[in-house]
């Protein structure tokens, strides 16, 4: 079951809000994708971002996340739909 890592707001020039999400595997490690929810209602999801080991890992890797690589993951997630 995905659970919520961490949230960034105002992504996307104020357009989104950003939620870095995770989920366990069979094996144990963790993989993260980011979904944007939209002012408008609209949302918008990333393939698999990451694995990482463990959970601490993946809130690691969540917390030191820039606006750029958000950015990126957006225009990444707009154009898979």
């Amino acid at each position: 079951m995905a659970v919520l890592i961490r949230t960034y707001l105002d992504v996307g020039g104020g357009h989104y809000d950003a939620h870095v999400m995770g989920e366990e595997r069979a094996d144990g490690t963790w993989e993260g994708w980011i979904e944007f929810g939209g002012w408008a209602g609209d949302e918008r999801r990333t393939e698999r971002e990451t694995t990482q080991p463990n959970r601490e890992a993946l809130e690691y890797w969540a917390s030191g996340l820039e606006p750029v690589y958000l950015e990126g993951a957006l225009a990444r997630a707009t154009r898979k739909r």
